[in-house]
């Protein structure tokens, strides 16, 4: 029984010396965490001779002044914690202090992914900035801004992938969270600005998809390819403002228009086709807005191109019937066109025509398929495609006044309904 009574004080003792010691890391952990929220440099030197810097913190602070923080259910870094954080005092001496700025947490994210996947979100108040929340949120960003730069600057991979599904780089991640004001900065230090996540979208890709114009102007000043393809679908940056920009959100909001501009302004392929043949105005005319389509048609879009479906731009565009019903944006698209092609590879027409309230355009239409123009319109049609809406003008400094106006004639419905050249 003796013997039996000292073995348990034994394992007693051996349960008191582990609480202690729990006690002891946990409120290390808790200062330690609290010192580089606060950004108390002389506490985070002391503390680190207790605790390795890139060991993981794995309790909360103890103070009730920061129950508003993110609840950690999974260990943290400290380097972590101050990049996640924007605290840059802290995160220069943790990195002096020799915090490692490549390690990984569970989700496979370094101090730099951390860093922009919790960027602070601009202000769209227009507030003087004088005021006070106007400095705070400078404060915010600048504090952003530095933790990147410290972290360049100590020797932060900045092509380093996301270890996750999306396989996100540093840009890609700047795009999908707001950081505008860092990508150039990227760029500059290293960051592959045609770099593709694991949709093989670039982050030009991303940024058009979203109509971000002081994104995509960047992007472009630091070299990104305007034309490339997303290799599974062969869709370009144009394509995918274009869809955006169609859509029924982006017809709301007016949104897309510089964005489509910028991009052709800056050598996007207007012409260019996806795996599926469909161009940038396939994409514009089932929309049906009309100032892309206007503005495609500027930059030479071409009118006959047809998808591997055998679908033309009119096709796609008389698929809705609230586009059938704007005649003159019909009109100038059939103006362009020839050979109407009203019917796809299957032979079938447009949703759009097959109601009834369309029956007479649509047999107005078919006739206008089946009938061969003459060659003096064909001729006419053909100078209107190769000098587009863009040369016009500068072609009717050249052409006679009569023969210019009988190549560039009104836009009007009359055309539409008699087929006339």
């Amino acid at each position: 029984m003796g013997n039996i009574t000292r073995r348990g004080s034994r394992d007693l003792g051996a349960d008191s010396a582990m609480l202690v010691e729990e006690s002891l890391a946990t409120t290390l952990h808790s200062k330690l965490y609290e010192a580089i929220i606060k950004e108390d440099c002389n506490t985070i030197k002391t503390l680190l001779r207790n605790h390795p810097v890139n060991q993981p913190l794995t309790v909360l602070p103890s103070s009730t002044c920061y129950r508003g923080l993110s609840q950690q259910t999974q260990p943290i870094y400290p380097i972590h914690l101050a990049a996640e954080y924007h605290k840059p005092q802290s995160l220069f001496c943790l990195l002096q202090h020799g915090a490692d700025p490549e390690v990984r947490d569970a989700q496979g994210l370094t101090a730099l992914h951390l860093t922009l996947l919790n960027w602070p979100a601009s202000s769209t108040t227009r507030t003087k900035p004088s005021t006070r929340i106007q400095e705070i949120l400078t404060d915010i960003q600048n504090n952003a801004v530095l933790c990147l730069c410290i972290l360049c600057d100590h020797g932060a991979q900045v092509n380093a992938r996301v270890d996750n599904s999306n396989r996100y780089s540093a840009l890609h991640l700047a795009i999908t969270h707001g950081a505008y004001p860092v990508l150039s900065f990227l760029a500059q230090n290293g960051a592959q600005v045609n770099a593709t996540n694991e949709s093989s979208m670039t982050p030009l890709h991303m940024a058009a998809d979203i109509l971000n114009k002081n994104m995509i102007e960047t992007l472009i000043a630091c070299g990104a390819d305007v034309n490339r393809a997303i290799s599974s679908t062969g869709s370009t940056a144009l394509k995918l403002a274009v869809c955006t920009a169609s859509s029924k959100a982006g017809q709301l909001l007016a949104a897309g228009v510089g964005c489509i501009r910028l991009l052709l302004n800056n050598g996007a392929q207007v012409n260019a086709q996806d795996h599926e043949g469909q161009t940038a105005l396939h994409e514009a005319c089932f929309g049906g807005r009309e100032v892309i389509i206007s503005l495609l048609l500027e930059f030479e879009a071409n009118v006959n191109i047809l998808t591997r479906n055998g679908e033309s731009p009119i096709y796609m565009y008389l698929q809705h019937s609230s586009n059938i019903r704007n005649s003159t944006l019909l009109a100038k698209l059939l103006y362009h066109t020839y050979p109407l092609r009203l019917s796809n590879k299957q032979g079938i027409l447009p949703a759009g025509i097959m109601l009834p309230e369309y029956h007479l355009l649509r047999e107005t239409l078919v006739k206008l398929s089946k009938k061969p123009l003459t060659l003096k319109a064909i001729c006419k049609r053909n100078i209107r495609n190769v000098y587009g809406e863009k040369y016009k003008f500068h072609l009717k400094k050249l052409l006679p006044a009569k023969l210019w106006n009988s190549i560039y004639g009104i836009y009007d419905l009359t055309y539409v309904l008699k087929g006339e050249p």
